[in-house]
């Protein structure tokens, strides 16, 4: 199982372990499989941090994919050559497609036989588009992963040593038939079967496989604290993908999770959590029962996680501070009511500036996302952004510009007002940045204004956002909310130091 390498190629830092991943791994040896969790992304000795930056290097990305001399492409094979692997899962995020690709492309230089299986949010999203430009790629997952990638090794695993589904009809062709969720080459054409089925019980799942990770002594203890408590969003906004997996929230049980929180805590000695949930107080009864499950079990731990400023109040900040939550994600996108309305973000400004209140009463640190760049938007409105960025004074803000993923709403309305285009072909992922992927010409991003004037645009309100970060309120705000994890752990404080000069 492999996460392709991305941040690694510009040296950036990149955090936890792909969580993924990790559950199919847990999933297939629970079964009997051999599974390596291969993060060709953990980046051993990073510098930079600076993620509103992060577009300015995706040309070294670019020029690094087609440097057959880059440590990491060399790496890779030995990889292979060390572990002898049967069959390569790889996960797909739109703007690691290209190195997705390049890992399939090297599967195939070791074995030719060898498996190579995609899964992710891209491939759940552009299968046919995959399978139509490379046939180093020989299945594709779509949805939920856990129960279909177990069907297909299983079915792999006793087919004859000889036989390949991508070279014509084999004799799994029958079997691979009732395996939802997959998408696979019959001759020269492309079968999709039904789409994938959805776990509804997911105590079911075994946590996560953190043991198997290639290089478990480099992640640190607060890296291995990554959690889901739900899976599926109710959500609308035009600008996210997450609705192709599910609209339907499904939770473990407040038990499951804690059994797995004790487990992390003794095993790797974690006393910072962070839950990945899109919105972790949808069910804002079942988040008081977590914080009251926190206290009455004695577990002091630090945790943070993802949510919107509709659905908090002052109770329920109080209570989640007092189980340890010392800091909350919010995406407030944008400081435009119009903007707010068009990406269908079911919030207002007000409620922003009423949820910011809160956030400070409690005293939890938060973070508020913004984007620019969205369809229609105008140098006013980004204007607005600003202005409302002054006026919440979230304890941190990042701000990036708004990349069209297929699957999404804007992705449409861009394909309709003719900025977009709905595929890719092979040789445009390696000769593309990702922030350019899909747009018809990567010189109009947006319709409101030149290619020139944006540029201007986004370089004056990344630089007034990073001036606001480097505050220094904001920054003892940081401080005091990981201390609790500083005086147990001092070695993150240390890493966090060195984060933020790699930051500033």
């Amino acid at each position: 199982m492999i996460d392709p390498p991305f941040y690694r190629f510009f040296n950036y830092y990149n955090r936890y372990f792909p969580l993924g991943l990790s559950y199919l791994s847990s999933t297939l040896k629970k079964a009997g499989h051999q599974v390596t969790l291969y993060d060709a992304d953990c980046n051993v000795s990073p510098k930079g941090i600076d993620y509103t930056r992060l577009p300015d290097k995706y040309h070294t990305y670019v020029k690094e994919l087609k440097n057959p001399e880059n440590p990491i492409i060399k790496e890779i094979p030995r990889v292979f050559e060390k572990f002898q692997p049967d069959a390569v899962g790889i996960t797909v995020m739109t703007p690691k497609a290209a190195s997705a690709f390049l890992v399939a492309s090297l599967v195939k230089r070791y074995n030719k036989n060898c498996y190579v299986i995609f899964g992710g949010p891209h491939a759940t999203l552009k299968a046919d588009e995959i399978l139509k430009n490379t046939r180093d790629v020989d299945f594709v997952i779509n949805g939920e992963g856990e129960t279909s990638m177990l069907e297909l090794v299983n079915i792999l695993s006793t087919a004859d040593t000889g036989s390949h589904a991508g070279n014509g009809k084999t004799d799994i062709s029958p079997a691979l038939s009732n395996v939802y969720g997959l998408s696979y080459r019959d001759g020269n054409k492309n079968i999709h079967n039904a789409t994938g089925r959805f776990i509804d019980n997911l105590d079911c799942l075994p946590f996560p496989d953190r043991e198997s990770l290639l290089g478990l002594h480099t992640y640190t203890s607060e890296d291995m604290g990554l959690l889901m408590g739900s899976r599926g969003c109710p959500y609308n906004c035009s600008y996210c993908a997450t609705q192709i997996w599910t609209k339907k929230v499904r939770y473990r049980s407040l038990t499951n999770i804690l059994e797995e929180i004790k487990y992390v805590y003794q095993r790797y000695g974690t006393r910072q959590f962070t839950f990945k949930d899109d919105s972790f107080t949808i069910h804002r009864k079942r988040v008081l029962e977590f914080c009251d499950c926190l206290s009455d079990a004695g577990i002091k731990i630090n945790w943070d996680c993802n949510t919107r400023v509709d659905l908090v109040d002052s109770e329920l900040l109080k209570a989640m501070k007092k189980a340890g939550c010392n800091s909350i994600k919010v995406g407030i996108e944008s400081g435009s009511e119009r903007i707010l309305k068009l990406i269908d973000k079911g919030i207002t400004l007000e409620r922003i500036k009423e949820s910011s209140r809160l956030f400070r009463e409690a005293g939890i640190h938060w973070t508020a996302y913004f984007m620019m760049g969205i369809p229609t938007e105008t140098k006013e409105d980004t204007k607005h952004t600003l202005d409302l960025l002054y006026e919440i004074k979230p304890g941190f803000a990042s701000i990036g510009v708004y990349e069209p993923f297929p699957g999404t709403r804007l992705f449409d309305i861009g394909v309709e007002s003719g900025l977009l285009n709905k595929e890719m072909s092979y040789e445009d992922f390696f000769t593309r940045i990702p922030s350019g992927y899909y747009l018809k010409d990567v010189n109009r991003r947006i319709d409101t204004m030149s290619h020139e004037d944006f540029a201007v645009l986004e370089n004056e309100l990344k630089n007034a956002f990073h001036h606001y970060n480097k505050g220094f309120i904001r920054i003892f705000e940081r401080v005091k909310a990981r201390s609790y994890l500083y005086v147990n752990n001092p070695g993150i404080f240390f890493n966090d130091i060195e984060k933020f000069f790699g930051w500033i």
